[in-house]
């Protein structure tokens, strides 16, 4: 019995050492994810060179429409300048152009008709060559050569003056001066040309701060008439822009801009030549707690506060 048991504690004793012998089997965990890659950012000595240069590095968040937006600028100018067919496809460090070109036409705005009448502006060359032609034609009646002699006969015969009457010496006609005017300190400083007026008629439920609210948020019920604060063309119209639900952007000339955001319902398209006063939209909460217009002005691309814009309530 005794040998027995001996032999039995042997047996165990070898298996457990045969067993000690190998060490545990590895284990792989499936279900924990791989890690992920370390997220994209831009060096800051690639962003001051963008911007030496005219360009801008693309940030994480950013589009085409707030990038074109921040720069004062048309998205479809930007895609053109850097070759983009897609204007959805920008990547994180891409360098954007963000200025024109050398030797690309400047920003031209078609201005409507307002209704006070139209309004011709001719340039100095226009108003030279109109008064060259004058004086330069021709005299009727024969083949003589220009002079002022030559010139007085004819404009005598056409007033009724008999041969051998005196004739009255001919001067050269001036142009009528326009007055000049002292340009007030806000046409300088603020309304650059560009007559003004409240897009919106409700009260205001926020004002402009610098590195807050971009603009002002003017109360309204969904579907209220949003006007366009000033002349100008439609630079953007559409949804594409995070944070301002549907938007119109009007270009009034090659430094100001404004913006009318959560509205309802747009009225205009891009390229639209719109007039101040015209309804370009309704009022909505698209992206926005409440019915309201959010209303920006951007000089260069850069917020400013509408209110040293817009005329007084």
């Amino acid at each position: 019995m005794i040998t027995r048991r001996l032999f039995v504690l042997a047996w165990l004793s070898a298996v457990l050492a045969g067993c000690a012998s190998h060490g545990p089997a590895p284990v792989e965990d499936r279900g924990r994810p791989a890690s992920a890659p370390a997220a994209e950012s831009v060096p800051p000595q690639a962003v001051a060179a963008g911007e030496k240069t005219g360009h801008y590095i693309v940030k994480k968040g950013d589009t085409l429409y707030s990038i074109a937006l921040d720069h004062g600028q048309d998205y479809k100018d930007l895609a053109a300048w850097n070759s983009l067919e897609n204007p959805n496809l920008i990547k994180i460090g891409q360098p954007l152009r963000v200025v024109p070109p050398e030797g690309a036409a400047p920003v031209a705005v078609a201005k409507p008709v307002s209704s006070s009448g139209p309004v011709e502006i001719r340039g100095a060359s226009a108003a030279a060559g109109a008064n060259t032609e004058t004086f330069k034609r021709e005299p009727k009646g024969g083949k003589q050569s220009w002079s002022e002699e030559a010139l007085a006969r004819v404009r005598q015969g056409e007033t009724g003056a008999r041969p051998g009457e005196a004739k009255p010496a001919v001067a050269a006609e001036k142009p009528a001066e326009k007055p000049t005017e002292k340009p007030s300190e806000k046409s300088i400083t603020a309304a650059e040309d560009v007559d003004w007026m409240w897009p919106a008629g409700g009260k205001l439920l926020a004002t402009y701060s610098e590195g807050g609210n971009k603009g002002l948020d003017i109360a309204g019920k969904t579907g209220d008439p949003v006007f366009a604060a000033a002349a100008g063309v439609v630079s953007y119209a559409g949804s594409g822009l995070r944070g301002y639900g549907n938007l119109v952007v009007l270009r009034h000339n090659a430094n100001l801009l404004s913006v009318y955001a959560h509205n309802s319902k747009l009225l205009v398209k891009e390229k639209d030549a719109v007039s101040k006063g015209q309804k370009i939209a309704e009022i909505g909460s698209s992206d926005a707690d409440s019915p309201r217009l959010h209303f920006e002005i951007r000089r260069q691309g850069k917020p400013a506060d509408p209110q040293k814009f817009l005329p007084p309530r």
